[in-house]
């Protein structure tokens, strides 16, 4: 397959699984534990409602899925676009694994964080088998 089009494709792939993981955390509620955390860190402007936090997930979800646009068109700074949206899902699929392997439970949107994390793979070596 093509590399241009199988980063396109592996673009879609994490928007979707993004997507899903947000599902995820709205309804295992993320908010609950993610507004206290951020309080104790002394970070209280970073504390989201749920109508707000959700929005922002919306469109960002949105925003992302428009650059697909110039993803598939191969647009030369999507490059840079696709190992930025890879690393931010990877960390984010991996900090999720990590606490709840801290706390010895299932945190808030760990069930579709091994999706996460593999799509964030993907997209990653789709980006730089692009570039080589």
């Amino acid at each position: 397959m093509d590399p241009e089009r199988r980063r396109y494709i592996d673009w879609l792939l994490l928007c979707a699984t993004f997507a899903a993981h947000v599902v995820d955390e709205a309804s295992t509620g993320f908010l609950d534990l993610y507004n206290p955390a951020v309080a104790a860190m002394g970070l209280p402007a970073l504390q989201f409602t749920f109508p707000v936090w959700i929005t922002l997930l919306a469109l960002a979800i949105a925003g992302l899925l428009i650059l697909s646009y110039w993803v598939r068109r191969g647009t030369w700074w999507t490059v840079y676009a696709g190992y930025a949206f890879a690393f931010v899902m990877l960390a984010n699929g991996i900090a999720h694994l990590s606490f709840s392997i801290h706390r010895r439970a299932w945190m808030s949107g760990a069930y579709t964080s091994p999706l996460l994390v593999t799509a964030s793979l993907n997209l990653g070596i789709a980006t730089v088998r692009r570039t080589s």
